[in-house]
């Protein structure tokens, strides 16, 4: 790495050798027709992608310590477009739970949406108007399992339905594993989503709440996913959704995670708003 003064967001050598590898594999697989090996350093991308993740900065505004913001760019579109993003996110995931002494895939996931804004000149048709929550924007499904930890995620206009988004997540999570057999929702998922997670073979459970208890109640095990909601919101990029594309929108909610596991993989501590 070239001599800079480092970001709180830079990875440590001990995260780096955790993520080196897939970089590696996909570089070995993506070789240049000329046989150049790059201009920029993986490591230094991939730092650029977590602090512009975290600060929530725009393209142009990346630091000038970092690469050219083009060639940053190129390697989140790429990464996004042919799933590295998940790939690296997936694989640290296992990890955190071979570390608990869990399988690598869950047998129970919690799904649950969120209604962001969208950005001044996010495209029109790929957003739309959550009416319940009165936000215009894009809404975001996550899957979690029963440490937060996200499974799959899927980013809509904010006018789907819960419906929608919530088989989609059924599809996402019965195509990456076939370990998942049941699916706790709230009451916004309908009958549909139960339908549907039979067809894949997943239970799906719409736990009500206690119509005696007033303001946010926890519940037990659909918790995690309002927790994992609160942990991305430290990433500023996802506060609104500025992204084009519901897929990059996707793709943010990855890296963001991975900064998260990386952290609990080696133990750092997690910076807080005001230090950031």
């Amino acid at each position: 790495m070239s001599e800079r003064k480092s970001y709180k967001t830079d990875l440590s050598d001990e995260q780096w050798a955790l993520v080196e590898p897939v970089i590696i594999a996909w570089k070995g697989a993506h070789p240049s027709v000329s046989g150049h090996q790059g201009r920029y350093e993986m490591r230094e991308i991939v730092n650029a992608l977590l602090y512009q993740g975290r600060t929530g900065c725009q393209w142009d505004l990346l630091p000038h310590d970092f690469p050219p913001p083009g060639a940053v760019k190129y390697y989140f579109y790429i990464w996004r477009d042919d799933g590295t993003d998940q790939t690296i996110h997936d694989l640290l995931r296992w990890q955190v739970r071979e570390q608990t002494g869990r399988k690598a895939d869950p047998s129970l996931v919690v799904l649950d949406t969120q209604s962001v804004h969208a950005a001044a000149g996010v495209p029109a048709e790929s957003t739309g108007r959550d009416a319940a929550k009165k936000v215009p924007g894009r809404k975001r499904g996550l899957a979690v399992d029963v440490l937060g930890l996200v499974i799959a995620v899927v980013v809509a206009a904010a006018s789907a339905h819960e419906n929608a988004v919530g088989i989609a997540l059924l599809d996402k999570v019965a195509a990456d594993t076939d370990t998942v057999e049941k699916a706790l929702v709230d009451q916004g998922f309908k009958n549909t989503v139960v339908v549907h997670g039979a067809s894949l073979g997943i239970d799906v459970e719409i736990v009500e709440r206690n119509p005696q208890e007033t303001g946010f109640v926890p519940q037990p095990k659909r918790w995690r996913v309002e927790q994992t909601y609160g942990i991305l919101m430290l990433s500023r990029r996802l506060v609104r959704d500025y992204e084009h594309r519901p897929r990059s929108s996707e793709s943010r909610v990855y890296w963001a995670m991975t900064a998260v596991i990386l952290r609990r993989l080696t133990g750092a501590t997690t910076p807080a708003w005001r230090t950031a």
